[in-house]
């Protein structure tokens, strides 16, 4: 199927755009109110994510309302660990919470390599997405980098330091690779499974990259990504590692198309570490989207011009706070938009 508006593609592949292409982190959310329509009629966010009609109709909103020039398919990283064995709930207002955690060399034997089949919520979700879609824009998927998966499934919940995670990092190393190994192996094959259902780019998120010293993300990260990027050639690959600035320059040399910048990455800077041959995404601030429009405005041009016209999508440097207004948000999007070099 031709995609009507390839704005994203082209960009991650280096090629010249007419404009930036922009989408944005959390874009199907709480900030929609027809998102909170749909959550209403389920039992719990949970719930949305493995039913694949309403992950669809979510997945879709943002494109409709805010214009953006891309979906990202509703789910979650976590559907990772439950697929190969180990549950998660989903606590409203607190996050998610694993009732049991790894420990042990026997708790990680237990464990199984997840295929796309154990998916087949998310896989159904990206194909019914891409029907209805029905070309205007590209479908992005999605899943979480090793080391972030890992840090949830030792600690069993969200954490400021994860010092469980680091812990058994320190502890346990050998245990830590293999447990390591067996989710980029999940995740390399979940990510092909989402290739054939039809996403025509992906993104990987590292969200707890900055609790680690530049040495253990070396060791114990990037090792990672790093296989899963040269198993992905098929569509455009995009890697956000949140506040890794210690490792911009070995970002650079990953075999993926994009890299995405938070908002306390200097943009001169990180292009400068990670090279002319990627695309950079990124990095507006979400609170940003808070100040008055002629604000908003100001600081999207600005960003805008500090990237430069070419090898940049527009993006937050994190996702989208829940309580931001919508027509705030829709003000940066249109802003990109008509933004002319």
């Amino acid at each position: 199927m031709t995609i009507k508006n390839d704005l994203i593609l082209r960009a991650a592949r280096g090629e010249k755009t007419e404009r930036t292409p922009v989408w944005l982190m959390r874009q199907a959310g709480r900030i929609l109110p027809e998102y909170r329509e749909v959550r209403a009629k389920m039992g719990g966010f949970k719930e949305l994510v493995e039913t694949p009609e309403f992950a669809c109709e979510v997945t879709i909103q943002p494109v409709d309302i805010l214009g953006v020039d891309a979906a990202i398919i509703f789910s979650d990283i976590l559907v990772i660990p439950e697929a190969m064995g180990l549950p998660y709930q989903m606590i409203e207002a607190k996050g998610p919470w694993f009732e049991k955690t790894i420990k042990s060399e026997d708790d990680i034997k237990q464990l199984r390599v997840a295929k796309p089949e154990d998916l087949h919520y998310v896989i159904d979700a990206i194909k019914l997405t891409k029907k209805e879609l029905n070309g205007r824009v590209p479908l992005i998927g999605f899943a979480g980098a090793p080391w972030t998966i890992f840090a949830y499934m030792i600690e069993g919940s969200g954490s400021k330091t994860f010092s469980k995670a680091k812990k058994f990092l320190y502890t346990q190393p050998v245990l830590a690779h293999q447990l390591l190994q067996k989710i980029t192996d999940s995740t390399i094959n979940y990510l092909k499974g989402q290739i054939v259902a039809g996403a025509d780019m992906l993104q990987l998120f590292d969200s707890w990259a900055g609790v680690l010293s530049p040495e253990q993300y070396k060791e114990f990260s990037l090792k990672y990504i790093s296989q899963i990027c040269n198993a992905i050639t098929e569509v455009p690959f995009t890697v956000f590692a949140k506040d890794a600035h210690f490792a911009r320059v070995e970002m650079g040399k990953l075999s993926c198309d994009t890299i995405g910048l938070d908002w306390t990455m200097d943009i001169a800077e990180s292009r400068r570490l990670i090279g002319e041959n990627k695309t950079l995404q990124g990095n507006i601030d979400p609170c940003l989207l808070y100040s008055d429009y002629d604000v908003i405005k100001k600081e999207a041009i600005k960003m805008l011009k500090a990237f430069g016209p070419h090898r940049h999508i527009a993006n937050l440097g994190h996702g989208l706070y829940p309580d931001l207004e919508k027509d705030k948000v829709k003000c940066f999007v249109d802003t990109v938009k008509e933004f002319r070099f």
